[in-house]
């Protein structure tokens, strides 16, 4: 049977979820299941975008698609390069806080972070009074809004982040390779399909193993309810800071992440889940930017990380997970974050919380209601848009 490798490489993925170390209960097995279910329809959408001579964006993450602790504030888009070939990317700008591109020699692997060939944001390129743009990616690529593509150009990766969910909207993207605009591609055969299926078996279980190991490699050999001071993100871009740890809490604990309101465009912080992926922040607020928290007179902005509701604006819910981890980034910065930029940590009692915020102000249940109404709003406009 053609698909036969595919219905395999389920079952081995079957085993990478049950066998996980961190697989201790039912919600850990239900959520493996379903992060499972996310990865077949993501390996299977991979596998056949896997084209370089015509080529298209596609959503390498989402609500649905969920990998490598995907941000809740970004758009991810990705199409395949050759390294011997000119691309043209044609776009508007949106009116998202960043807007930044980056070529990668490779995917991940449970051993391997790609390497960034190239990184920057759209500070680096030219966009006419329309908010229209075209970049040019090749070997030898010249001119206005060129850029050169190393030898091992694999995947250009493409992130559109929203700080603002209410009111910033997406820009337009498309690309195509310049010497195959107006042909088309060959008709595709049962070889073609026989590798397809093989292909998005192979990048099912990779998917799986490489970022479970990824948080074990970044995140678990952290102290435990800490947070790090801001660093370079590894594999990132060039703007790109991340703050990271992971999280063990009774349900009557709360952690105080304290931190500076920055002057960076994008602030955020999200909790993750022990699968290495978003909580769900569709329904629920285990994200913020920093324009969606209250900041304290004092410039700084409190987090509570805690079961048992605070009552307060910027708490994030755990949902029900004794265990995850929690990450800040900051974008589109235009200096090297230090110590005193980053977050301090306090473990505390949920009803000593008010004596722990110096600006304590209760949140009406009705104006939580009205948060997380905010929150469904946007990301189905973000979804559409």
């Amino acid at each position: 049977m053609l698909t036969q490798p595919f219905a395999e490489a389920i079952r081995a993925a079957e085993q990478v979820i049950t066998s996980a170390p961190h697989c201790r209960g039912d919600q850990d097995l239900i959520e493996g299941y379903d992060y499972l279910a996310g990865s077949i329809r993501a390996s299977v959408q991979m596998a056949w975008a896997y084209e370089r001579d015509f080529p298209y964006f596609v959503r390498s993450t989402g609500p649905y698609t969920k990998m490598g602790l995907d941000n809740p504030d970004t758009l991810y888009f990705h199409a395949w390069l050759r390294d011997d070939a000119e691309y043209v990317v044609t776009g508007r700008r949106g009116s998202t806080a960043d807007l930044s591109f980056q070529v990668l020699d490779g995917d991940y692997s449970p051993v391997n972070v790609p390497g960034s060939l190239t990184a920057f944001d759209d500070r680096e390129i030219e966009i006419d009074a329309d908010g229209t743009f075209r970049l040019t990616f090749g070997p030898r690529a010249s001119g206005r809004n060129a850029f050169r593509l190393a030898p091992g150009s694999a995947m250009l990766v493409v992130r559109e982040v929203f700080s603002d969910w209410a009111t910033e909207r997406p820009g337009m993207l498309r690309i195509h390779r310049s010497d195959r605009l107006g042909a088309a591609p060959a008709p595709v055969t049962l070889d073609t399909m026989t590798k397809r299926y093989g292909v998005a078996g192979k990048i099912l279980v990779s998917r799986l193993r490489t970022f479970l190991a990824f948080a074990e490699r970044f995140y678990l050999g952290l102290p435990v309810n800490t947070l790090t001071p801001p660093r370079p993100t590894p594999g990132g871009l060039s703007t790109q800071y991340s703050s990271v740890g992971h999280y063990d809490l009774e349900d009557d604990q709360a952690m105080v992440v304290t931190v500076p309101a920055s002057d960076a465009p994008y602030q955020g912080i999200q909790l993750g889940s022990m699968w290495y992926v978003s909580l769900d922040y569709i329904n629920h607020q285990t994200s913020l930017t920093a324009h969606q928290a209250r900041i304290d007179p004092d410039g700084m902005i409190r987090y509570v990380i805690s079961e048992r509701d605070p009552g307060v604006a910027n708490w994030l819910e755990r949902t029900g997970h004794r265990r995850g981890y929690v990450q800040l980034r900051w974008q589109r910065l235009s200096r090297a974050l230090t110590p005193a930029d980053g977050p301090k940590v306090d473990v505390v009692a949920v009803d000593d919380l008010p004596k722990q915020l110096p600006y304590h102000e209760p949140l009406a249940a009705d104006a939580w209601r009205d948060r997380i109404a905010a929150r469904q709003t946007a990301t189905a406009d973000r979804m559409l848009g």
